[in-house]
């Protein structure tokens, strides 16, 4: 799970379906596998997830969030504080802020309802193993808009360390353009550099700040008021 996109082109991105509905979870694993990826291992409760994703070692974990025996949030915390390259993308059929608000906390890299279509699914998936941050239409404005609000609050005192790391200026272009909500695809296409070298720039950036994600990375950079800047 370690190599990057680009890295796995010569095999199918892998993906674990979890939701404790057999015949959703089964319709969502068949339209993976007929769209290419490799369905590695299903899961239908919490525990039976956290033990056959550690086993299974998938690039992307389709999640559902209400789950019999371990909260789907519980289970993602737990599997990204394993593995921080796994990449979750949340499947859920609630659209209720808190929930989503939640999910992004415990690590998940997006979050899509179930009303979507398949195609979009397919998608998200795609992007999510890419390092896309995905949201259905409307929860991406809600993610950022709760960035800013946390980011309004006093600043834990740890972040008031005289040596900040020193990023480079194609290193804070990148990180502007992620706060935004750019894709990186996107970011490639408005600085004409290729996808890889976005993300080694993002790569490079998370190990400076001793991040972890995607989402840490956007709330790093609108405390420092970036997302409005430029």
């Amino acid at each position: 799970m370690s190599g990057t996109p680009e890295d796995r082109t010569d095999r199918a991105v892998t993906v674990m379906v979890v939701d404790d509905h057999p015949m959703w979870r089964d319709a969502v694993a068949r339209d993976l596998a007929e769209a290419g990826f490799d369905v590695v291992a299903t899961a239908g409760d919490g525990p039976q997830a956290v033990r056959r994703a550690k086993a299974a070692e998938p690039d992307v974990l389709v999640l559902d969030l209400n789950l019999p025996g371990l909260p789907g949030v519980q289970v993602c915390k737990e599997l990204v504080a394993a593995d921080a390259g796994l990449r979750v993308l949340v499947l859920s059929a609630s659209g209720e802020h808190a929930d989503v608000l939640e999910a992004v906390k415990s690590g998940a890299t997006g979050y899509l309802l179930k009303s979507s279509s398949t195609e979009e699914l397919l998608d998200a998936v795609r992007r999510t193993a890419a390092g896309d941050a995905v949201f259905t239409p409307g929860l991406a404005g809600l993610v950022l808009g709760e960035y800013r609000r946390l980011a309004g609050q006093p600043a834990p005192a740890a972040s008031g360390e005289p040596d900040v790391p020193q990023l480079t200026e194609r290193e804070t272009e990148v990180l502007r353009l992620v706060a935004k909500g750019l894709s990186y695809k996107q970011i490639a296409e408005r600085l004409v550099i290729s996808h890889r070298t976005v993300q080694n720039h993002v790569q490079n950036t998370l190990g400076k700040l001793q991040l972890h994600n995607r989402v840490e990375l956007v709330r790093y950079a609108i405390e420092r008021g970036l997302d409005s800047s430029g």
